[in-house]
């Protein structure tokens, strides 16, 4: 019988220096399988040549691919520090379907109480968004927008069938963007926010793990 199941990795994909030392200095509980973090460097070109390089590794055969870091919330009321869950991201290449989002929520939930969760379309953008382009993407569906995930989890499943996520941090919102007075305060709690994620993103692993009935 094969072990593979029980040892499936895992690849948590960031853009920024930041991000990375959020999520290295998180607490750590321990995935289904091994864990890679990667620091894929900012854009989604960045992200595309970092994640399908990485992905060559036969070490990571079969992963699982979860896109992470910090966004920009386009709905109202959204504000630095709540978490996006994206159901789907999307970009002009393509729409990606992200797997056991529900799982996420409740974990997320669980991980970091007292925020706020948000489950929508993450869209991509090779530019920072600001002012009325926010109205434009929010008129799409969209609920959050971020320059690597949906290139992320596309050359995720190019490379081969693998369940994708992506989880996101508001650090920039409608009525909190970052060229305004309180962007350092929005940015810490964002900050402290990703810090506290990954139980959640192992938890989502594991599960991914389990026999379907």
């Amino acid at each position: 019988m094969s072990t593979q199941p029980a040892t499936a990795p895992l690849l948590i994909a960031c853009a920024l220096g930041i991000e990375h030392l959020a999520l290295r200095t998180g607490e750590r509980g321990g995935a289904g399988g091994p864990v890679t973090l990667l620091r894929t460097g900012m854009g989604p070109r960045a992200a595309e040549r970092s994640v399908t390089g990485r992905l060559a590794d036969p070490a990571l055969a079969g992963a699982a691919v979860l896109a992470t870091g910090f966004c920009a919330g386009l709905a109202p009321g959204m504000h630095p520090g709540d978490l996006v869950v994206a159901e789907e991201t999307r970009d002009p290449d393509g729409t990606v379907p992200c797997a056991e989002t529900d799982l996420l929520v409740k974990e997320l939930v669980r991980a970091v109480p007292g925020r706020t969760v948000h489950t929508g379309p993450l869209t991509g953008s090779d530019h920072v968004v600001r002012g009325h382009e926010r109205s434009e993407l929010l008129a799409t569906g969209a609920i959050a927008v971020d320059m690597e995930s949906a290139a992320t989890l596309l050359s995720a499943v190019r490379t081969g069938e693998r369940p994708v996520a992506a989880v996101r941090v508001v650090v920039d919102a409608p009525q909190h963007e970052l060229v305004r007075i309180g962007t350092v305060r929005g940015g810490i709690s964002a900050f402290r926010v990703l810090r506290s994620v990954l139980p959640a993103f192992y938890e989502w692993h594991r599960s991914l793990l389990l026999p379907r009935r």
